[in-house]
């Protein structure tokens, strides 16, 4: 029995992307009847579910802190092309498209992640260890980013409304991509070691004694699964969010609502990665998914948006409103004080799940 758990395990995670992308082809630009939606949403979290498992493969093969931004990148990478996808499809809400995804992946990461990794690994040793030092500089890379792109044009003066102009913009966009650049660079070869899984005493995790690493045809065809499985989930959200959309405007809510929900589905690959390895007491590198996939989706989603704007027409609107930058200050602060100790304890956990709770009521209920 255990002898063909691995191998059932092998095959249900390589057959879950392929069918969920044939069903996104099957369905893409038909009319879809309420059996079909529920197909597609089926079809999106067993390639969740797939995505996880080939991220950690290719994860346990690479080492971190790789692994996390090999699943943080590509999941940015398609997160970015379905806002393009849905700004092309153009109407009033196009404005914001861009701004309402990555504000509502932003908290996601920060409070949702973070708060939910942090649970999981406190209930199970009380207290939970990670680098200081790298997830220190991850929160301020992080908390500029957020403000360069998100709270800054809401106080500019040079177009009216929360607008950058063109120069602004282009400004913007370089800023976050060198950032962004300059961070996986500290991350992956300069200051490596900060952001390595740590014990209770400082010293840095070994590689997994369980298992044997995965040999380099297993890894080069996770990745390509991965791959597969991340197109599958984006694109099965974008089928399924005109229904989401009509459920929104039917229950009276507001339209950002819409952002977050597509945000959460999107994100799921990342939560579900993360909450594991907060459980085998690897939260560093939890903290890599969750602080890693926040500054991708700024680094990598801003300059691609001020590239298509020469060829989109209508505004382009960053800048965020009172609410959301007092959360999005209040995130900065308890991220700022989770992380400088280095170590968190069940009460910082709450924290953030509470910030991300109201996050989410007032997305519902401005």
């Amino acid at each position: 029995m255990k002898s063909g758990t691995p191998a059932l395990l092998s095959q249900w995670t390589t057959l879950a992307p392929v069918l969920a992308v044939i069903a996104l082809a099957a369905a893409w630009g038909r009319q879809l009847p309420g059996f079909v939606v529920a197909i597609l949403a089926i079809c999106l979290f067993a390639a969740v579910l797939a995505a996880v498992h080939h991220a950690e493969v290719v994860a346990h093969r690479l080492g971190e802190p790789f692994g996390s931004i090999v699943l943080a990148v590509a999941v940015t990478v398609i997160e970015v092309g379905l806002i393009v996808m849905l700004m092309i499809g153009g109407g009033d809400k196009a404005s914001t498209y861009a701004r309402d995804t990555v504000f509502a992946a932003v908290m996601i990461t920060c409070n949702g992640i973070v708060g939910i990794s942090l649970l999981v690994a406190t209930l199970r040793n009380r207290v939970a260890f990670f680098n200081a030092e790298g997830s220190g500089g991850a929160v301020a890379t992080g908390c500029a980013l957020a403000t360069l792109t998100l709270v800054v044009p809401t106080f500019t003066t040079g177009k009216p409304g929360p607008e950058f102009t063109g120069g602004q913009l282009a400004f913007a966009a370089v800023a976050s991509l060198l950032l962004y650049g300059l961070f996986i660079g500290v991350q992956t070869v300069r200051h490596r070691d900060y952001f390595l899984p740590v014990r209770s005493d400082g010293s840095p995790c070994g590689p997994d004694e369980h298992a044997e690493p995965p040999t380099d045809r297993e890894t080069l065809t996770s990745l390509i699964l991965l791959v597969v499985a991340l197109v599958g989930v984006v694109g099965n959200a974008k089928l399924i969010s005109p229904s989401i959309e009509r459920g929104v405007d039917s229950a009276g809510l507001p339209t950002a609502a819409v952002g977050v929900v597509i945000a959460l589905m999107v994100l799921l690959p990342e939560t579900l990665a993360a909450v594991r390895a907060a459980r085998s007491g690897r939260m560093q590198t939890s903290l890599n998914l969750a602080y890693g996939s926040s500054m991708a989706s700024i680094g990598l989603t801003i300059p691609v948006i001020a590239l298509a704007s020469i060829w989109l027409s209508g505004p382009l609107i960053l800048g965020e409103g009172p609410t959301n930058m007092v959360l999005l200050a209040l995130t900065a602060v308890v991220s700022a004080l989770t992380v400088v100790p280095g170590r968190a304890t069940l009460l910082q956990g709450g924290v953030h799940l509470v910030i991300f709770a109201a996050f989410v009521f007032l997305s519902f209920s401005p």
